[in-house]
């Protein structure tokens, strides 16, 4: 088989304590990685998590994220013309746009921590781009060559750094006049990673998105119209949001399997930050971004109902999180299989299939990843490990495949 795979999972896993507490040094006392001893420790740590997927039977085995502090790692840090801006000031983003909602400190009137604009024009620097590069060597040090075709990476969405900002804001008025110049060098730079990437033996991409399922809440959708600043409709932005992604993916191999995770936010502590069903965007989405798969949160009533899924063309497929990674309690198994048989039903509705031939194009997996920061997420590794082993135990009853 080829990905995506029946049993998946979204990429990132708990860190085990060693890993945290050398990054905590390096840190706290200001040493360097070498002397802190962090490669022996990662690449120690990414070995220990690759043969755990192995041993659960994952075929689409990732480095745990083991390599970042945040899920969307170091990528944009890397690309020439970013400008990192500390605690910026809040009058920069959109003030209803869910991730900024939840993190905007009011009092002080900006956004905490690191934010990235455009300071001058966006360009890929193949010596500075590095961390992926890094990340995927050291999954295939740990993982038999003849299984490198499995390996997926995370990456963040080409939109992840313009959404949140105001009209314009993306950017400075220096590095470029409006979005289509913007997006043109966004999706040159995301084609230079990825081509970067392939070249060193990656066939298997996971786009992280959570930006595309807040287009399905009403809150945003809502400041959005009351926002004058903004130039067209928020479905006009949807819909370059998608032109960027198929103009990112536009210059990829055959061989190269791509998919989007849409998720409405876990944050430290599994807080989520939006809500909305996918129906407001299912039909655009699924026939019109080129992507070969969807990696869907249902995990619960904030997704919506399986209906949406009647939308998805025949050559594109869907896996279904339907595990939880926020909760402790492992789910009824029986249950998550109805929910499956559910989602395949609809999806046979919409392609006039068998709901067996519909099947063939679904796939289980948790909703998110169970660290998509480093540390505060709710679930023990043992926990992990029964969540992921369930997910393997479904997809061998239903499937009986990888």
């Amino acid at each position: 088989m080829a990905p995506p795979f029946r049993a998946e999972h979204m990429g990132s896993l708990l860190r085990p304590q060693r890993l945290l507490d050398v990054r905590e040094t390096i840190r706290e006392k200001g040493v360097s990685a070498e002397e802190a001893g962090l490669p022996e420790v990662e690449k120690a740590a990414v070995a220990d998590v690759v043969k755990l997927q192995r041993d659960l039977g994952l075929k689409a085995v990732t480095s745990g994220e083991y390599n970042r502090t945040r899920f969307w790692g170091l990528m944009w840090d890397e690309f020439d013309g970013t400008l990192r801006l500390q605690d910026a000031e809040a009058s920069m983003f959109r003030l209803y746009h869910p991730d900024v909602v939840s993190l905007i400190e009011k009092d002080r009137k900006v956004m905490p921590g690191d934010s990235v604009i455009a300071g001058s024009k966006l360009q890929h620097n193949p010596e500075k781009s590095q961390s992926n590069l890094h990340e995927l060597r050291l999954v295939q040090a740990a993982t038999p060559k003849e299984e490198w075709k499995n390996i997926k990476l995370t990456v963040i969405t080409p939109a992840w750094f313009h959404m949140r900002y105001k009209q314009g804001r993306a950017y400075t008025p220096e590095a470029y006049a409006n979005d289509a110049e913007y997006f043109k060098d966004v999706a040159k730079v995301y084609q230079d990673e990825l081509a970067q990437l392939y070249e060193a033996g990656l066939r298997n991409v996971q786009f992280d998105d959570p930006g595309l399922a807040y287009f399905c809440s009403d809150k945003f959708r809502d400041g959005w119209a009351e926002d004058k600043d903004n130039i067209g409709t928020v479905d006009d932005l949807l819909d370059a949001y998608i032109a960027l992604y198929n103009d990112s993916i536009s210059k990829l191999p055959a061989d190269f399997h791509t998919g989007v995770h849409l998720c409405r936010g876990n944050f430290i502590g599994g807080r989520h930050f939006a809500e909305g069903a996918y129906d407001i965007i299912a039909q655009k989405l699924f026939t019109e971004l080129k992507v070969n798969t969807f990696y869907l949160e249902y995990d619960t009533a904030r997704a919506g109902g399986f209906e949406p899924l009647k939308f998805l063309p025949k050559d594109k497929y869907v896996v279904i999180g339907a595990i939880s990674t926020k909760l402790r309690d492992l789910e009824d198994k029986e249950e998550v299989k109805q929910r499956i048989y559910k989602a395949a039903d609809s999806i046979a509705e919409g392609s006039g299939q068998t709901r067996e031939e519909a099947l063939k194009r679904v796939a289980i997996s948790p909703q998110c990843g169970f660290s998509t920061h480093e540390s505060g997420y709710p679930l023990t590794e043992e926990d992990e490990k029964k969540k992921l082993a369930l997910v393997r135990q479904i997809a061998d009853e239903i499937w009986g495949e990888p």
